[in-house]
């Protein structure tokens, strides 16, 4: 199965358009858990466990894990996810960005080591960045277009005076990934949930792509003015939270509170689509 028909059936299967993002930091951990980074991979299933029926996508982001020496964990915690989830695709959250060889290496990395369904790149450096990930078969890659951080605008909202039109960069690189870039139906874009205008920009230009959106929760992104800016029949939106559901609760009972607000979070974004 693609990534693109496992991100359909978990759509339908689990009624959701919701993605969790597993960003495990020691020192937020609740109860007895805290500090401690031999506990990253018990703190993240138990995160699975709790929203696994829940979520249409799960995103772990690999710098948590490799900065506390965790990749033995995060292996785990993969083979964990197909176990107990296999119906909801992995993103891994890597924004690679590198050429040739050095992307063939992160792409095996990727898609073999960790066996994630899809990974996020950087295309700053062109198509030769992104092609060595797009060689493997019904694996899924989501290019940087239009991010939710304030610095965002420092390169991605300039306007490209050699292109004709003149579009913004965030909009060139949707047009390329919509179009020539997207070889084989592998590609989808990242759009930030703090610009829910730049997300309807996005989805005139890419109109089938799937899009994926940081910044619901935490970063203050409005759930709903993003599903109506981006969600179309046949055009899905994998919205991601990370820390509002996981740090939901600094107590024991931190998987049930990861439940609850994941379940408030998916059912606000299901009734703004219909």
């Amino acid at each position: 199965m693609t990534f693109l028909e496992m991100l359909g059936a978990a759509e339908r299967q689990n009624q959701s358009m919701l993605c969790v993002g597993l960003d495990p930091e020691p020192t937020k951990f609740p109860g007895k858990l805290k500090g401690d980074s031999n506990k990253i991979y018990d703190f993240c299933a138990a995160i699975v466990d709790a929203t696994a029926d829940l979520a249409i996508a799960f995103k772990p982001q690999i710098a948590y894990f490799a900065a506390h020496r965790a990749e033995g964990q995060l292996e785990r915690l993969m083979e964990h996810m197909r176990r107990v989830a296999p119906q909801v695709p992995i993103i891994l959250d890597a924004k690679r960005g590198d050429i040739g060889s050095t992307a063939e290496q992160y792409a095996v990395e990727a898609f073999e080591r960790y066996g994630a369904d899809a990974v996020t790149l950087s295309p700053f450096m062109g198509f030769d960045s992104v092609a060595p990930y797009l060689k493997h078969e019904g694996k899924g890659a989501f290019l940087l277009c239009r991010t939710s951080n304030p610095g965002g605008d420092d390169l991605q909202n300039q306007r490209l005076a050699s292109i004709e039109g003149q579009p913004l960069l965030y909009e060139h690189v949707a047009r390329l990934a919509q179009g020539p870039w997207n070889l084989n139906g592998q590609l989808g874009l990242v759009v930030g949930a703090t610009y829910p205008a730049e997300i309807e920009r996005v989805r005139a230009v890419a109109p089938t792509l799937p899009l994926l959106i940081p910044g619901v929760g935490a970063q203050g992104g409005d759930a709903v003015a993003t599903v109506k800016a981006g969600w179309r029949p046949g055009a899905p939106i994998i919205v991601n939270s990370s820390r509002a559901i996981i740090y939901a609760s600094s107590g024991d009972d931190f998987a049930e509170a990861a439940r609850r607000e994941a379940i408030k979070t998916r059912d606000v974004l299901q009734a703004a689509r219909n």
